[in-house]
This record gives structure tokens, sequence and C-alpha cells, in this order.
């Protein structure tokens, strides 16, 4: 028989605007603690100098991470042009430097080739792993590391402030595994003039936006209080990207129970799709939808 897990039996998603400065494990493990929650995950890392959203869930919730993982996302971030380093942000070491500052307007023409469908090569000091090393460790370790490229779609890219020579101020809305370090790096050698990321801020992430985030000196002011607990957001948060079909209450006990049950007829939904099921408005499980019944794959106790 298992150990039982120490904590709360508690579920669903806290929002927050991480601050710069800290890895989003810390996090994940402080508000693990300070909700004093059996288990705890987040929905896309953010670099340690990093803010915005970081969507944390427990308990149950945690099953639904994928689905917020490979949602869509915004970012807002400034590029430093003249400069590259070898991380590709602030924290690195300056290795080339230029002169050359372009206009606007060659900045924006210079944007367009990285919409849509793109390679796109991770930093070296990345998470990545190579050989079942990471990247990052190995790059610290000063050998020199080969990444291979990875798609990416990129929705949106533009600029939307340029407060100076030196930097432009950008936004950017891209699917799963965007690296922007990457967008920075790659942007400066179109242009000739070299670039990293001085500053990054992740806006939205799925159905999770920043204004909504709770800030971190209230998270710690509310540790271990029931006013936390009211920020708490629902599990069915994290299943937004996928439609929704109501079962009956046999259908959720099949289902439960990892069998196929039977769900109401619904026009958003087509055989062999993905789809949530719910009873009374709460996640009863998700799978695959054939013919008036879902083939569960993730069940939820509650």
């Amino acid at each position: 028989m298992g150990r039982k897990r120490k904590g709360r039996d508690i579920s669903g998603w806290l929002v927050i605007d991480k601050p710069a400065g800290m890895t989003s494990t810390a996090v994940v493990n402080k508000v693990r603690w300070a909700m004093e929650a059996q288990k705890a995950g987040h929905a896309g890392t953010l670099d340690p100098e990093a803010t915005g959203v970081l969507a944390i869930a427990l308990g149950e919730a945690t099953k639904t991470v994928p689905f917020i993982t490979d949602a869509m996302k915004a970012y807002t971030f400034t590029v430093r042009l003249g400069q590259a380093t070898n991380t590709d942000d602030a924290e690195g070491e300056v290795i080339a430097q230029s002169d050359e500052r372009p206009t606007d307007e060659q900045i924006k023409e210079a944007l367009v080739p990285f919409l849509g469908d793109i390679q796109q090569v991770p930093p070296k000091f990345s998470a990545v792993k190579i050989d079942g090393q990471r990247a990052y460790k190995l790059a610290r370790d000063g050998e020199d590391v080969e990444l291979a490229a990875r798609a990416l779609w990129v929705e949106e890219l533009f600029l939307i402030d340029r407060p100076d020579a030196d930097h432009v101020v950008l936004e950017m809305t891209c699917g799963k595994g965007g690296y922007v370090r990457s967008i920075a790096r790659d942007l400066g050698a179109a242009l000739g003039c070299h670039a990293y990321v001085k500053e990054l801020r992740r806006i939205w992430s799925g159905p999770f936006d920043v204004e909504e985030g709770m800030k971190w000196d209230d998270v710690m002011r509310m540790e271990r209080t029931p006013e936390l607990d009211t920020h708490l957001r629902p599990l069915e948060q994290g299943l937004d990207g996928l439609p929704e079909v109501k079962c009956t209450a046999e259908g959720a006990v099949r289902l439960r129970n990892g069998n196929p049950g039977m769900v109401m007829p619904n026009d958003a939904v087509e055989y062999g799709d993905e789809a949530w099921a719910s009873l009374e408005g709460k996640a009863v499980a998700v799978g695959v939808y054939k013919s008036g019944s879902l083939h569960p794959n993730r069940v939820f106790n509650q």
C-alpha cells in the first residue's frame, strides 16, 4: 500500500504574476506549501528573470496541465540591439557587438519571416536534453552545444515601442515550445546587428491572463489562510480549449471507472474529437468522443 501524501486534497488553478528572480519550480513549491496542497505543478516554465503568467495546478488540476502547455501564449519583450550574449538574454556574457542600428521599418520588415510555421533553434542555455543531459549544464561546462531546430507556430509578432536606438519592444503570440530568446537572437542576426532579450513578460497563457494573476506579495500575505483559497480557480478552466459534453449520472460512474460512458449529443463535437465530460458543471473525464459516448483517457476524482 502506497504512502499517503501529506497535505490537503485540494484541486484547482492558482494564477500567479511571477516576479523576476524566482525559478518556476520555486514558485510551484512555495504555492504548494502556502496552499498546504498534496500535489502541484505548473503549465509552462518561465526563465528566472522573466515575469508574468505562471499557472499553478493543484491536485486533480495537474491532469489538465498538458492542455495549457499546448495552448497559445503571448509575450511582450524588450530586445537589446547591438549586442549578443552567450545565453541570449541579459544574464549572459556579451560575446559580440555591432554599431549597426536598424530603423523601425527595417525591424518591421525583418519580423515578417518569423510569422507562421518556422524552424527555431533553442538557446544553448536551455532545458533541452542532449543524450540525457540538459543543454544548459553542458554549456556551463564549456561544451560546444549543437541543438536541432524545432517547429514553432507564430501567430503574431510585431513592434509595439522603440524607447531608444538600442531597444525595441515586441509582442508575440505563439504555440507550444517557443523560445523568445531565440527570436531575439535570430532577429539580431537577420538585421546584422546582434540582439538579446533584456526583459520578458508572459501576458497570457491559454485561458489565463496576467491581469487576473495574483501578485507574489499577496500570495505570501495570505499563505496558509482561507483567504488564499478564495483565489483558487476551478479545475475546469484548464480544459477551456476542449469542447464540453454533458453526461448522465450513470455515464459518470462508468467514466470514473475508466470505461466508455454515454454523453449527450453535441453539435460542437464530431466522431474522434477529444472532449471533456461534465456532470453538474464538474469535470468527470477527458477522452475521445465516439457515437454518443466518451472513451476516457483521463479521469478526475472530484
